[in-house]
């Protein structure tokens, strides 16, 4: 079978450009008063909280599944992945 190829289109989408467009619409969504750093900070104190307090069970539990990778090793100074 013989297909012509003038009956195609090229159609090209610049996905690094398009990546770079989300994220600026993404950022311009959080508004001027939106503040990195205090977020991290927000994040950092409610993990704090959720994995506070824990009987000797629940320890054992959280670190487990901290070994085994499915929750962050907790560091200081470590950033969101």
């Amino acid at each position: 079978m013989h297909q012509d190829p003038q009956r195609y289109v090229v159609f090209e989408v610049d996905l690094e450009r398009e990546e770079a467009r989300r994220r600026a619409e993404a950022v311009a969504a959080l508004g001027p008063h939106w503040d990195p750093a205090a977020a991290l900070r927000d994040e950092e104190a409610a993990h704090d909280l959720l994995y506070s307090g824990l009987d000797a069970k629940q320890q054992e539990i959280y670190d487990r599944l901290v070994s085994a990778g499915v929750l962050p090793r907790r560091e200081p100074g470590r950033a969101a992945d």
